[in-house]
């Protein structure tokens, strides 16, 4: 668990809490400000497919600046080194920018409110069903980690109890998303993606000028922890693994490939930014917007990790300071009043920020997926806008008591790697056959995200715990959970198909890759989801095209590996 040295307390005053109330008082207006505009369903869920791309660009990064984000990767600094990049520049970016590009047409131009729901028009009920209590049930568990590494901190740093601190935050995210809706979540992701830039920004320069800039920090580290320390692949080989407990294999397929795709593709708390965008063009570039700060803010996390490491030689020790105490610790050391108000605002925007994504895509999911298809359907329009606001409020209470399940693991960010093999890689591989190849039949997906599901499971809980095989940590049974839950899942989805019928052809049209392309080859109708709509005004300027940004992120990303590769 988050567990932050005793007497580790920050020296806050009057001015440092002001700060604090007066972000409280901005976000609770951007609610009311957005109650204003919701008046459907639609409204509420995703803000009418209204918001430009740079809106909802900020806010998909933002949602993803949550408890791991701050805490996790900075702890991963300080404990494994420049490592921590490759959560970043192949474990994030290459996968944002296949959203943008090959998903979000589907997505978009299909009119889904959600992302289950693409399944059960590209499947049947039975996948759509169970990927939607999968994800709903997922959405309330990642929700309470923020919640609980936000409990910790604010009990360490300010000295509120722990139950307090969960309660009072979970609340506050309960109210401004009951009053606004999507948008309200979305525009205050956007104010607190700067607020966490201002909070982070000074704890790198600080740090850097405290250790005598990068060269004195790579002398310190280098000394203290050896060459390998300050190297992204440095040690690591084939098979064996290096102090992550991974090799290239896992690194490169387990991470790069299938937990990083399955969750930036898959997983609502993030797609629905993008669908709440105000075209197919806004919505393509809300990912590829994204993958550019995405791709630095690493730096921001690493960067104290590593100042604490050369600052606390022992950090990490039994009985001293810990690996997630790195950032708390150059709080406290470094930031005087006034700044330090904007860093702790700021740590409560990221897991704010994080918990907020969670559970406006819950809510979407639950009422759209589950209560309108199965429960009560055919009901008028403000029935489910009221009902959303309800099934709001039940997230929020789920989330308080998830959060003290999250308690129960040595590490959320291990925990939260859990999770994800669990639910969202083998729902990526049921969209990933079903999108590339139409004879996938519709009782294929549900008996897909089942073996995967459950494989995942298997391999964490029974082969990794029980020893069955040798695996070194925590992270590196995390990727070959991914890796067998991916397998697992695309095998039984071949499997299936060949002894049952597949989807009718004139049912795929607009959601398979193929048919898109024969279509057009053949000179079908223009509807298919990789043919470009008409751009709005100003969306065919060069610096908008999609795959420029892109293929322009993806070389950035390699480019940024170069420093540290040797």
């Amino acid at each position: 668990m988050i567990t932050l040295a005793e007497g580790l307390r920050l020296p806050t005053n009057g001015l440092d809490y002001a700060i604090l109330a007066l972000y409280f008082v901005v976000v609770l207006g951007i609610g009311f400000a957005a109650r204003r505009s919701v008046r459907t369903s639609l409204d509420f869920f995703l803000s009418g497919r209204s918001l430009p791309a740079w809106v909802t660009g900020l806010a998909f990064v933002a949602a993803n600046l949550g408890a791991t984000e701050i805490l996790g990767m900075a702890a991963t600094g300080a404990q494994y080194g420049v490592a921590v990049v490759h959560w970043y520049w192949i474990g994030a970016i290459p996968a944002m920018v296949f959203l943008g590009l090959v998903m979000m047409p589907f997505y978009y131009r299909s009119k889904v409110r959600s992302v289950p729901e693409f399944l059960l028009q590209r499947f049947d009920r039975s996948a759509h069903l169970l990927s939607s209590a999968l994800f709903a049930f997922a959405a309330v568990l990642i929700a309470g980690v923020n919640l609980y590494a936000l409990s910790i901190v604010v009990e360490a740093l300010l000295g509120w109890p722990q139950w307090v601190a969960i309660v009072v935050a979970g609340l506050f995210v309960l109210a401004y998303i009951t009053i606004g809706g999507l948008s309200s979540a979305i525009y205050n992701e956007v104010l607190q993606f700067f607020v966490i830039l201002a909070a982070l920004i000074p704890l790198a320069v600080l740090g850097l000028k405290r250790v005598g800039g990068w060269s004195g920090l790579s002398h310190s580290l280098t000394a203290s922890h050896g060459h390998d320390f300050l190297t992204a692949w440095g040690g690591t080989g084939i098979g064996q693994a290096n102090p992550l407990g991974a090799n290239w294999l896992t690194i490169v397929l387990g991470l790069g490939f299938v937990l990083s795709f399955g969750y930036w593709t898959t997983n609502f708390a993030e797609v629905q930014r993008a669908l709440s965008a105000k075209n197919l063009s806004a919505a393509q570039r809300t990912p590829l917007i994204g993958a550019f700060p995405k791709m630095f803010i690493v730096f921001l996390v690493m960067i104290p990790g590593l100042v604490a490491a050369v600052l606390v030689p022992k950090i990490g020790a039994p009985g001293g300071l810990q690996y997630n105490d790195a950032i708390p610790y150059l709080m406290q050391e470094l930031l005087p009043n006034g700044v330090l108000g904007i860093a702790v605002t700021g740590l409560l925007a990221a897991f704010m920020a994080g918990m907020a994504a969670n559970v406006s895509s819950f809510n979407t999911v639950f009422t759209y997926d589950i209560w309108a298809k199965y429960v009560k359907r055919g009901r008028p329009d403000a029935y489910y806008l009221r009902f959303g606001r309800l099934i709001t409020a039940i997230g929020v209470l789920a989330s308080i008591g998830t959060a003290f399940i999250a308690s129960s693991f040595s590490n959320i960010m291990g925990y939260l790697q859990t999770l994800f093999s669990f639910f969202n890689v083998p729902m990526f591989v049921v969209f990933v056959i079903g999108m590339f190849w139409k004879r996938a039949s519709m009782k294929s997906g549900v008996w897909g995200l089942l073996a995967g599901t459950t494989a995942a499971m298997v391999n964490y809980f029974w082969i990794y715990k029980q020893h069955v095989i040798s695996i070194p940590t925590d992270q590196g049974a995390n990727f070959v959970s991914a890796i067998v839950g991916f397998v697992a899942g695309a095998l039984v989805m071949v499997v299936v198909t060949l002894f049952t019928e597949p989807k009718p052809q004139a049912e795929l049209a607009g959601l398979v890759w193929e048919s898109a392309r024969s279509r057009r080859a053949t000179g079908g109708e223009a509807a298919a989801p990789d043919l470009a709509e008409p751009p709005a005004e100003g969306d065919d300027a060069w610096y908008r095209k999609p795959a420029l940004l892109g293929w322009g992120a993806v070389a950035l990303a390699a480019l940024c590996y170069l420093p540290y590769s040797l």
